[in-house]
């Protein structure tokens, strides 16, 4: 049965469903819905909210929560999540799953209330010390990111990974209909957790080497499954590409408002076509080299002053591309998008 509801609690809702119980967080806007949900939401279930004096003390929670076998997940905006990332980086090198939630808002520092996409490079290139990276999967919709967190889980647990949810402050506050999935009867399995060791051999959560070649070791192990999940998990989606002279690519909310260009890109005659990638980490380059195999040139949109832009040009070193983009809380028009495209056309720059 489809419903309302907001982007933020949309996500609550589905992380009860997919088996969470545990959730430990700090109030910041524009997420703070996600926790008001869930702290109604998780007694209903048998679960646990804690709000935690600070975002550190909040990550470490969902450390302890992981290490026990626990499905659990946090949220915050991106001067909370800069804090959290020592808890993170721990979380990764221990392969601890679980669901850590950015609804991104404007930065640097505390920056503003409204949204953003400027915690690309922070999402995507690990944030932490150390060398790894967290799947980090960006929805477009409130539909999908009901889906993506139900998603995430799953995805964590396969991985022993940490996952994070990449949204903004546009798509945490609208309200769209939605079909919720399936509450999981699941339990998680946890054949590492550290549950208590009564009639079994002693389990060990750590992330301290003191030998270099035993963390040598550990980091090559880790290497390994970061290359199955580029290997097996980059996901996109394209939009009229038959035809396509310049390709948009946008994710997020900025795909939304790029496919309301493209339509009046098109009905106005020019070949315009959208590629959005639904995950950022692992990047999708192979699935943008094949969407872009008849383009002449790329557009990147992005609320921010140009991060998700190094990944396509990595993707695809030989091709033109240019940037478009607004940041400080400015959220871009298709009418925006649709000019910077007409522009292009006319420069005969492509």
């Amino acid at each position: 049965m489809r419903q309302m509801m907001k982007g933020n609690e949309a996500i609550a809702e589905a992380a009860v469903r997919a088996g969470c119980r545990y959730f430990f967080g700090y109030p910041i806007t524009p997420q703070t819905e996600l926790m008001e949900y869930l702290a109604r939401r998780l007694p209903e279930v048998g679960g646990t909210f804690l709000q935690a004096e600070s975002e550190v003390a909040a990550i470490n929670m969902v450390y302890g929560a992981a290490g026990a076998g626990a499905r659990v997940m946090t949220s915050s905006s991106g001067p909370g999540i800069c804090l959290k990332q020592e808890g993170i980086s721990f979380l990764a090198s221990a392969e601890l799953p679980c669901l850590i939630v950015n609804v991104m808002r404007g930065g640097p520092g505390l920056g503003t209330i409204q949204p953003s996409q400027g915690d690309y490079f922070q999402a995507t290139r690990g944030g932490g010390n150390g060398d790894y990276y967290l799947p980090v999967l960006s929805p477009s919709s409130v539909q999908e990111m009901a889906d993506q967190a139900y998603k995430a889980f799953n995805l964590a647990e396969r991985y022993r990974t940490p996952v994070m949810l990449l949204t903004d402050g546009v798509m945490g506050q609208m309200m769209e209909p939605l079909e919720l999935p399936d509450a999981t009867t699941e339990a998680p399995a946890a054949p590492w957790a550290t549950d208590g060791c009564a009639g079994r051999r002693r389990r060990l959560v750590k992330t301290l080497y003191l030998d270099p070649n035993d963390l040598e070791a550990h980091n090559r192990h880790l290497q390994e499954k970061f290359a199955q999940m580029r290997d097996s998990e980059a996901a996109a989606e394209t939009y009229a590409l038959e035809g396509a002279e310049l390709l948009i690519v946008a994710f997020g909310i900025c795909a939304r408002v790029a496919r309301t260009a493209v339509d009046s890109l098109r009905a106005d005659g020019l070949p315009v076509g959208l590629f959005r990638p639904i995950t950022l980490w692992p990047f999708p380059a192979a699935s943008l080299q094949d969407a872009a195999a008849g383009a002449k040139g790329l557009l990147a949109v992005e609320l921010n002053a140009g991060q998700m832009i190094e990944d396509v040009r990595l993707a695809l070193p030989c091709r033109k591309t240019r940037f478009y983009g607004r940041m400080g809380g400015v959220v871009i028009s298709a009418t925006e998008i649709e000019a910077e495209a007409r522009k292009i056309f006319a420069e005969g720059a492509l």
